[in-house]
């Protein structure tokens, strides 16, 4: 099928989108849902992330902010030591739409905040992850979502002007970055409503879609 006039490529967010990312369901299950909320409510360890998603070197980032906080010294390093199991598992249904939008020749970009490292652990779990035209990662980037220079470097490097984006990504401010330059966009809370989205607009068939 080919791509509609107004849509001429999918970006794709990762985290929730592709893989979910519940860090705190982790710690729940590994330390018991009361000692992780008071971690959580002591620590910013999403700002922790945000710094290697910033391109921190992952080993560094964890090590330094565990030895900062020594109550939670070994919680913290489970961050590193963990993450695989933290960054799981995959949304089948949303690779299965990439693969067939790639199929029929929808070009597909990812554009996520990940670590440099962190992104290379995830690549070798999950292998689709190599499956798209082009990569936009904030670790290799320098910057993050919802700041505007990520996605005005995707638009300077993909050569689809914004109106023909369309994205998705589970977080609202960053699917109000994309608003603001004019991009479509569709707030991920699941793939059965983002496989109608693209059906709608005349990307995959309901037989391609499932």
């Amino acid at each position: 099928m080919p791509v509609t006039a107004t849509v001429k490529a999918v970006v794709f967010d990762i985290g929730n989108v592709l893989i979910e990312w519940q860090p705190e369901r982790f710690y729940d299950a590994q330390v018991g849902e009361a000692r992780r909320r008071d971690m959580f409510a002591a620590l910013d360890l999403h700002g922790m992330n945000d710094g290697v998603d910033r391109g921190e070197t992952f080993i560094d980032a964890v090590t330094d902010f565990a030895a900062a906080n020594a109550k939670y010294h070994a919680e913290i390093m489970m961050w590193h030591d963990n993450w695989a199991d933290m960054a799981s598992p995959s949304i089948p249904h949303s690779v299965r739409l990439l693969h067939a939008l790639r199929a029929d020749g929808v070009p597909c970009f990812a554009l996520s905040n990940f670590g440099i490292q962190t992104f290379e652990i995830a690549e070798e779990r999950y292998p689709f992850l190599k499956d798209f035209d082009r990569r936009y990662i904030s670790g290799h980037m320098g910057v993050i979502k919802p700041d505007a220079e990520i996605y005005q470097m995707l638009e300077d490097d993909c050569g689809t002007e914004p109106k023909g984006l369309l994205f998705t990504d589970d977080r609202i401010d960053n699917i109000r970055a994309a608003d603001a330059r004019g991009w479509q966009t569709h707030l991920f809370d699941g793939p059965a409503a983002f496989a109608a989205r693209l059906v709608a607009e005349g990307l995959l068939t309901q037989e391609q879609a499932q």
